[in-house]
């Protein structure tokens, strides 16, 4: 048995070491890393819905930055204390001035609302295909900026707003991570999924087979729209401060890149890719204050992250178009058998790990060999 096929193993490396990494993030609550966790949950939820309409519908969006956007400030809007309102929110309507909700409601509220203009742009946006959707969706993300700037009275303008309440804790988080993942995995591993796979291998063929591509995208793209603003509210309430600057352009370009290196046709690809994109930046992030290597004194790199993530995703798409993990669902699947679980209390299961470690090493000699001869006999 190859040690990725035993069950003990997957919950060991993705589900008892990732929960103690949160334990002890939480147990720091406000420190540094802490933060970085944080974000690194957001953005499994930002890149898995983006996933879903741009690597299993076959459409190709970049507007969830407004959809966060959205979700943000209507998180600001039912959170903020009615005095905190009239100072930054003076233009609001009396009932909505008074009114604020628990935390859990506000955030399926910033879900709904972004659903609800994903809605009213969806039926004439979806017609557009490949680049022509894509430069739409970008065009949103310029309409909700500009609202969002010139807006004073109810948004407060380009200066934003803060003293958002922090009730993004870990647990949060990652409860709503999870449980986005659960649902976006139990919807592609069914017949929904299964028409949405269809419409992205063959248009032509899924509508021959009866499959109403108008209901599958726009349900694929609410959905998405769902999740990004609940996404937002989360990033709004950890950060305790939102602008319209901070939901442009960029910000969806680097969803996209996550996604794209991650690999876009899987969900444990968003994973992976928001792990590399959240904690990699801040790796190299002492490149650009000069750093001492072997003894020598480097410059000061400026734009060095920046430059070495964009070479990295251009050899990822040059070389590995699926991305990292490509179609594999190895961290979801692993998350959500049954199986992985029991296999705690399956004696079977520690002999074959044990066997597995042990042999690993030649396993993995004689696989590499086999790919050297493969090539070598191809090159000839």
């Amino acid at each position: 048995m190859r040690l990725r096929d035993n069950h003990l193993f997957r919950l060991i490396i993705f589900v008892i070491l990732p929960l103690i990494g949160l334990i002890v993030t939480s147990m720091n609550s406000g420190s540094y890393y802490s933060g970085l966790v944080h974000l690194f949950g957001i953005n499994i939820i930002l890149v898995a819905s983006l996933n879903l309409v741009n690597g299993y519908s076959g459409m190709f969006s970049m507007g969830h930055a407004a959809f966060m956007a959205i979700g943000a400030y209507a998180s600001a809007m039912l959170t903020l204390t009615a005095d905190q309102k009239v100072f930054l929110m003076p233009a609001l309507p009396d009932w909505l001035m008074h009114l604020t909700l628990p935390f859990p409601v506000t955030l399926l509220v910033a879900g709904v609302l972004a659903s609800v203009t994903a809605l009213l742009i969806g039926f004439p946006v979806l017609r557009f295909k490949g680049h022509y959707l894509s430069v739409a969706t970008i065009g949103l993300i310029v309409i909700v900026r500009a609202v969002l700037d010139n807006e004073d009275q109810i948004t407060n303008g380009a200066r934003g707003v803060t003293g958002l309440p922090d009730y993004a804790s870990t647990g949060i988080i990652f409860s709503v991570a999870i449980l986005c993942l659960f649902v976006l995995y139990r919807l592609i591993h069914s017949s929904y999924g299964r028409g949405l796979i269809a419409m992205r291998d063959d248009w032509t063929a899924a509508q021959t087979l009866g499959v109403n591509l108008t209901t599958k995208k726009l349900s694929a793209f609410l959905i998405s729209a769902f999740m990004a603003g609940m996404a937002g509210g989360l990033w709004g309430h950890m950060q305790s401060v939102i602008s319209g600057k901070f939901f442009y352009i960029d910000t969806s370009f680097k969803i996209v890149e996550t996604s794209i290196i991650g690999g876009m046709f899987s969900l444990s690809g968003a994973i992976v890719g928001s792990a590399l994109m959240t904690f990699i930046p801040e790796l190299l992030a002492p490149l650009e204050t000069g750093i001492t290597l072997f003894g020598v004194q480097l410059p000061e790199l400026y734009g060095a992250s920046n430059m070495i993530l964009a070479a990295a995703l251009i050899l990822i798409i040059i070389f590995r178009r699926q991305g990292i993990m490509g179609y594999s669902e190895i961290i979801t699947d692993s998350l959500f058998s049954r199986e992985t679980y029991l296999s705690l209390f399956r004696p079977d299961q520690y002999s074959s790990l044990a066997k597995a470690i042990v042999t690993l090493p030649v396993r993995s000699w004689q696989s590499l060999k086999a790919r050297w001869v493969g090539q070598k006999h191809k090159s000839l």
